[in-house]
Parts: structure tokens; sequence; C-alpha cells
């Protein structure tokens, strides 16, 4: 490109905003319309060039662009290849004006949906004052500073899961491009293939586990079931959410059925979500993975970052799905009553008290007025029934909330708490509840949130778990409870972690992403 060209289009780059203010007009595209954003960005008495440079920083953000894959996007989105096809053909002056704004809107796009996720976001943080990411200001400074690459890189949120779930994406990527035929699996001879057992799809089984990497290479071929094998699924089992016994089932099966290239969607899904989240507070934080039955408690003043990980129990996928939001954890209180919601009365107390008058008082429940007096047994249903009365249980071994509750105040009534069904968490689907979390280390839970080893450490703990009175502490500092849905996540140590979508959101977002 000659220098008169390049005149003519910084020239014509002053004439891009009336065009652009036009454009923005019309309906956006996800939660921020790029170009809304190019508006703004030639709105000023010097506006940025692609081109004035021969091309050269024209060509390294459609480089950037093809990239989006790497990030868990389409480069389609953001016409990659049209861009790269223009650019070869050649830019004349007439043509300038629309690939600057093109390239323009397209890299403002691309660095907003890095940061933001594709479709707007449910999740808000009242603490959040983090600076507001403008992609304008973004996409300026990169161009002042010649520093494109950073500058994409820069836009992903500041969340080390992101980098770590890209990295996984990027294996299972290259795994699905290199079997994109991925042959169903001989059904099992029996009900579960246990050690010493023969199959016939056991070299199929074989080689899924070394390209998942959880058998190593030097086990020798053969149908049958050995114990090296039986230890490799285990290592399987575990990252995918499923009773760790090393036998193989219709569910473990099932698991090494799912092609890379499914995994691969599930990721992508996982960064659209990750991107919905704010800036991760600097103190402590509860996030819980529903889909994956776990929850997870980090530290962000704590240089080892996550400090607990436990089981969880989440609401049934049929009835009570857990909702999904941000709540702020302001108090614990030891041995509870549960407030029995008024669902739950009408759906399960109130039927199971007119076949059973002594229901209430074997359950060490009560029925109360509205004045806070304890009704008569005798009385109680019928005030149930009117709706003048609700129920409560008592604290002690048979409440439901266990021994201690971790209340988030939400019009949901959604919040965490113990349980004395301990045995349920041995279970490998745990979508039990009525919509609320059970624990499965309640104690330890208690002594991060408390967060005061003087007064609060584990003996004050244990003691305060025991059956007695009724004690509530409120938190020195409220703590942000994420309760998040992935499929596909990726552990410290890089293991990809793999779901069952128990609720079918999966669906429901690639839908939502088809249609934007």
């Amino acid at each position: 490109m000659n220098v008169i060209a390049s005149r003519w289009i910084c020239c014509l780059l002053f004439a891009l905003a009336p065009a652009l203010a036009t454009a923005a007009q019309t309906a956006p595209r996800g939660p921020v319309d790029a170009r809304v954003l190019a508006a703004r960005l030639y709105a000023g008495a010097a506006p940025p060039s692609w081109l004035g440079d021969g091309g050269g920083r024209a060509r390294e953000a459609v480089r950037l662009l093809r990239d989006a894959p790497a990030h868990g996007l389409d480069p389609a989105r953001y016409d990659a290849e049209g861009l790269a096809s223009r650019l070869d053909a050649g830019v004349d002056v007439a043509a300038a004006l629309a690939i600057e704004r093109d390239l323009s809107t397209a890299m403002l796009q691309y660095l907003a949906d890095l940061h933001f996720g594709r479709l707007a976001s449910g999740y808000r943080l009242p603490s959040d004052d983090a600076p507001a990411f403008d992609p304008v200001d973004h996409l300026r400074d990169a161009l002042r500073t010649g520093r494109m690459p950073e500058a994409v890189d820069a836009a992903s949120p500041p969340i080390p899961m992101v980098r770590r779930v890209e990295a996984t994406l990027a294996r299972y990527r290259a795994l699905a491009a290199a079997h994109p035929h991925w042959p169903d699996l001989p059904p099992l001879p029996a009900r579960r293939i246990e050690p010493g057992t023969r199959y016939a799809g056991m070299a199929l089984v074989r080689e899924r586990l070394r390209l998942f990497g959880d058998l190593d290479d030097d086990v020798p071929d053969g149908d049958v079931y050995t114990p090296a094998l039986a230890a490799a699924v285990r290592r399987f089992q575990a990252r995918h959410g499923l009773a760790e016994d090393g036998v193989l089932g219709a569910g473990t099966l099932a698991a090494l059925a799912v092609s890379p290239a499914r995994r691969v969607t599930q990721l992508e899904l996982t960064l659209e979500r990750l991107r919905w989240l704010p800036r991760p507070p600097q103190g402590r934080v509860v996030v819980v993975d529903v889909p994956a039955y776990r929850l997870w408690a980090f530290d962000g003043h704590d240089p080892a970052g996550q400090l607990l990980e436990m089981r969880v129990i989440v609401g049934a996928a049929a009835r009570t799905p857990t909702p999904l939001f941000i709540g702020q954890m302001r108090y614990v209180e030891f041995n509870p009553y549960w407030n029995v919601p008024r669902s739950i009365e009408t759906a399960e107390i109130i039927p199971k008290l007119a076949r059973d008058p002594g229901y209430l008082a074997r359950n060490d429940m009560e029925a109360l007025s509205a004045s806070g007096r304890v009704l008569p047994d005798a009385g109680a249903l019928a005030a149930l029934r009117a709706g003048t009365a609700r129920v409560r249980q008592r604290p002690g071994p048979k409440n439901a909330l266990g021994a201690v509750k971790f209340a988030m105040p939400n019009p949901m009534n959604i919040y965490l708490h113990s349980t004395s069904a301990q045995e349920l968490f041995a279970r490998s689907r745990r979508d039990l509840s009525h919509g609320c979390i059970r624990v499965e280390h309640p104690a330890a839970l208690a002594q991060f949130v408390l967060a005061d080893p003087e007064r609060w450490g584990m003996e004050a703990v244990a003691a305060a778990l025991r059956p007695g009175r009724t004690v509530t502490v409120p938190l020195r500092e409220t703590v942000p409870v994420v309760l998040f849905y992935a499929t596909a996540l990726t552990d410290r140590d890089g293991r990809a972690l793999f779901s069952e979508d128990i609720y079918g959101l999966d669906e429901q977002l690639a839908q939502a992403l088809r249609a934007d």
C-alpha cells in the first residue's frame, strides 16, 4: 500500500462514526453489540487505523480471530476467513473504509465475547467494584502499543479455571480431529464386567483409556479385563463422577462412549459460563458445581488458593432443581430449627399428617400459629390446610438440616446445611434434595467461613455441632457462594473432569448460542 493510499484511509476513518451510529440502532448481538462499540472507537479526534502500516496490524488481527477456537469461540462469528480473503485480494482506497469498519467491529466483538461471554449473564456480586472492562479502550491501547496478542489474552476473565479449561479443550480438540469416527462399544455380556472376565470390546476400552490418559501404554493386549485395566477404569470413573469401583458397568460404558467431539462442546459451554461470572473477590468464596455434586472453598488471600473440597447433594432434577445464583453467606446457625417451606408442607407434610395424626410428633415437628404459638397436634392439620399455621422441625438427630445451617438470605430460601443421612454421599448421582445443598464435611466448612481460629477452632466447632441449644454466629465478612453449572472442568493437576448434564442445561445453552 502506498503513502497516498494510507493518507486516504486515515481521512476516510473520520467518516465511519455516522455510519456506525446508524448501524447501532439495529438489534444487538449478545450482551454486547460491537457496532455500538465501533461507533465509539471512531468518534475520537484520532481514529485508529488497521491498514496505515501496510496492513500488518490487519493481518495479525485476522490471525487472532482465526485462533478463536482455542478460546471455545467460533471464528465464523467474526468472519475471520472472509476478512482474510479480502485482505489477500488487495485493498484499494475504495475498499479501505469497509475493511477498517468490519475488522474493528470483528475485533471488538471478539474481545467482548472473550470477557463477557456471548450471552447475557445472570450472575452479579453486590460487592464487585472492579473497574468495568471496556473493549473500546482495550482495543485502542492494543493498537497504540502494538500488543494485540497480549490484549486478546488479557480480555479473558482473570479466573485460573479459564486457562485450565482452555488447555483441556486443546487436548480434546486434537483428539476429536485425530478420531472423527468414534465406534460404538459392543454390549456387555453381563450387567457388570469384573477383572478376569472377557469382553469383546476390550480393545476399544483399552484404546480409549489410553487416549484419555488413564491407562499406561505397557498394558498387554487381549480381551480379558485385567487388574491393570480395572485400575485405569477407576481413574476414569473418578474423573467422570462415577462410583470408583473399577467395574465395567452401564454407567462407565456410557461415559466411554462419549466422543471427544462431544467433550469439546462441553468444554466450550464451560468457557461461556465462566465468562458470565463477575470478578473473583479477594477474600473467601465458596463454589458449588451442581452437576459435579462438588463444593470448593477458596481464599483469594491465600497463595495455596483452594482450601476445601467436598461432595454435596443438590436439588432433584425432576422436581426441585437447585437454582443458579451468587448468594452472600451471612451467618452460621448451629442446631437450627428447620422452617419447612410451604411447598413441602402442601406436597408432603399435610398428606402424611392426614393419613397419620402422629406424624409431626414422631418426626420432632411442631405446628406454629402466625403469632409463633405451638399448636396442639389435634388442631394442626386444619390450620395447615387453611394456611394459618406453619411447620418447623426441632433441632436434634431427626432434623433435616442436620447440626448446622449456612445461611445466605435469598428469595428462594436456598442455603447450605449438614445432614444426618451421611450414607447418601456415597451415591454417584446425588440430586436428592428439595433445592438446598447438603455438604459432606460441615465442620470443615464452618471453620472456613467463620475464619476465626482462636474462637472457632476445630474443638469449638465440634462442641457447637453437638446436640444443644440453637446458636447463631454472624460471619465477620460475608462469603460469596457461587452456585454454578458446568459439566466439564479441569482440576489443579490438569485432569479433565466431566459430569452428567442432570438438568439438561447444556443443550439449552447450545441452542441459545446457535440462535445468537
